[in-house]
């Protein structure tokens, strides 16, 4: 199956805590339907001390379910993903605006 969501897309989450927060994605886990994004779905982790890092509590971004995730339009409204073919390409488009992205 094609990807609708991709390493640097901005998003809006649509359910959970960070309901309504937006973000880019920094990574996709396809295998496991899972998406890290910037700023969201944050997690305090305790790290030990070492000669070349400072330990203590450090906030890192956990993965959220793509299902949770829609992608913004060019007027920032969460939107849909479909696919066409243009030409010979395959590109994604928003499905509010027809837009391809």
């Amino acid at each position: 199956m094609a990807a609708k969501l991709k390493k640097g897309d901005k998003v809006v989450v649509l359910a959970g805590k960070d309901k309504g927060k937006q973000g880019e994605i920094s990574s996709v886990s396809p295998k496991n339907g899972k998406a890290v994004v910037d700023g969201v779905n944050m997690a305090v982790r305790h790290t030990r001390q070492t000669q070349t890092t400072q330990g203590g509590r450090i906030s890192k971004a956990m993965p959220i379910d793509l299902s949770n995730l829609a992608l913004l339009d060019a007027k920032g409204k969460a939107t849909r993903v479909g696919f066409r073919m243009e030409g010979d390409k395959k590109v994604r488009f928003a499905k509010t605006t027809g837009e391809a992205i």
